[in-house]
C-alpha cells in the first residue's frame, strides 16, 4: 500500500508541471488613440477584435485589452505608453503619426493604422517592405489619394479655382500629408489657400481668414487635432455652403459633404492579421507596412441640399455610400 501510495504521489508530481503548461495564454494588447480613446466596442476597434476572435482571441478569456487616448495632447503620450507598457502589453495598436513615435521610443511591438502619415518619408520605419525596428502597420499612399480628393471636388464644382486645406502644423505626418495635397492641387491648376493650425484657438482665425477671402471649397488633413475639431469645421462649411471634403466617411456621416480614404473596417482588419502575427513571435520590422485596397466614396445628400449644392448624377452614381 506504502508502494503504491508513493508511485501515485510521484505521478502527481510528474503530471503537475503538465497541468501548469497546459494553461491558455493571455495575451494583452494595448490601444492608443490621439484623440479619444478607441472603444473596444465601437467601430473602428471592434473591427480589430471581431477580427481576432476569428483567430481565437476572446475577449475576457484569453485576450485583454487596455484603451488609451491622448485627448490630442501629445505631450502625454510618453505616459500613456508607460502605463501600457507598465499593464504588460503584448502589442500596441495606435492611430495617428504622434503615437507611432512616441510607441517606437517605448520599444513596445507596435501596429500603427489609419492616419500615420507616410512612413519613410517621416522617418518612422525604413521602408514599406522591410521597416525594421517595432513598427508596422497600414499606411495610406498621400499622394494617389490627395489627387483623387481635389478631382472629385473639381468634378463637383468646375470652377474650382482655389480650396482651403486645414492640417496640424505641428504634426509631422499630416504636414507630408498638407504638402501631397498642396503638390496635386498645383499639378491640377488649383491655388491652395494653406491653413496650419496648432491648438483648438487657431480654428477661429482660420476661419476668419476664409471669411476674409473666401475659398471655393475646403479639404480638412485628419489628426487628432482635426478630428477633436471638426464639428467646427463642419458647421462653418455649412453656414458659408462651401463644399468640403474629409478623409473618414464618419465625418460625413456627422454631417459633412463628401469624403474619399482608406476603409477602416479593411485597415483594422488588416491589422488584426498583423497583431496575431506579432502574438504568434513575428517581429514587427520583419512585416511589411501595407495599403488600404478600399476607398469608399461617401456623400451626404442632405448635406448638399442644405447648402443649395446639386450634386452631378455621374458623382452620385460613383459613390459607394449615399446619406439621404
Amino acid at each position: 500500500m506504502k508502494r503504491r501510495a508513493l508511485l501515485s504521489s510521484l505521478a502527481g508530481i510528474a503530471l503537475a508541471p503538465l497541468a501548469v503548461h497546459a494553461q491558455p495564454r493571455v495575451y494583452r494588447l494595448g490601444l492608443l488613440n490621439p484623440a479619444l480613446p478607441f472603444a473596444p466596442d465601437a467601430p473602428p476597434a471592434k473591427f480589430l477584435i471581431d477580427a481576432l476572435a476569428q483567430r481565437g482571441y476572446r475577449l475576457g478569456d484569453n485576450l485583454i485589452v487596455t484603451t488609451r487616448g491622448s485627448r490630442g495632447q501629445n505631450a502625454r503620450l510618453p505616459a500613456l505608453i508607460a502605463e501600457l507598457k507598465a499593464e504588460h502589453v503584448d502589442v500596441l495598436v495606435t492611430g495617428g503619426y504622434p503615437p507611432a513615435v512616441a510607441a517606437k521610443q517605448s520599444g513596445i511591438p507596435t501596429v500603427a493604422l489609419r492616419g500615420v502619415g507616410d512612413p519613410v518619408a517621416t522617418g518612422l520605419v525604413a521602408s514599406l517592405a522591410h521597416p525594421g525596428g517595432t513598427v508596422t502597420g497600414v499606411a495610406d499612399d498621400a499622394t494617389t489619394l490627395s489627387t483623387k480628393r481635389l478631382s472629385l471636388l473639381k468634378e463637383l464644382k468646375p470652377g474650382l479655382v482655389r480650396v482651403a486645406m486645414l492640417w496640424n502644423r505641428d504634426d509631422l505626418g499630416m504636414s507630408l500629408r498638407y504638402k501631397a495635397s498642396a503638390d496635386a492641387a498645383q499639378a491640377m491648376g488649383v491655388a491652395v489657400q494653406a491653413l496650419g493650425v496648432r491648438e483648438p484657438d487657431d480654428f477661429e482665425g482660420v476661419f476668419e481668414a476664409m471669411k476674409r477671402d473666401p475659398p471655393d471649397a475646403i479639404l480638412m488633413v485628419s489628426d487628432s487635432l482635426t478630428m477633436l475639431n471638426r464639428k467646427r469645421v463642419i458647421d462653418y462649411a455649412a453656414a458659408e455652403r462651401l463644399p468640403a471634403i474629409y478623409e473618414f466617411d464618419a465625418l460625413v456621416r456627422e454631417g459633412g459633404l463628401m469624403s474619399y480614404g482608406g476603409d477602416d473596417r479593411e485597415s483594422f482588419e488588416r491589422g488584426a492579421v498583423l497583431v496575431d502575427r506579432i502574438f504568434k513571435g513575428t517581429k514587427p520590422g520583419e512585416l511589411p507596412f501595407e495599403q488600404p485596397t478600399r476607398h469608399p466614396f461617401v456623400i451626404n445628400l442632405r448635406t448638399a441640399k442644405a447648402i443649395g449644392l446639386a450634386m452631378p448624377p455621374a458623382l452620385l452614381a460613383r459613390a459607394d455610400d449615399v446619406i439621404e
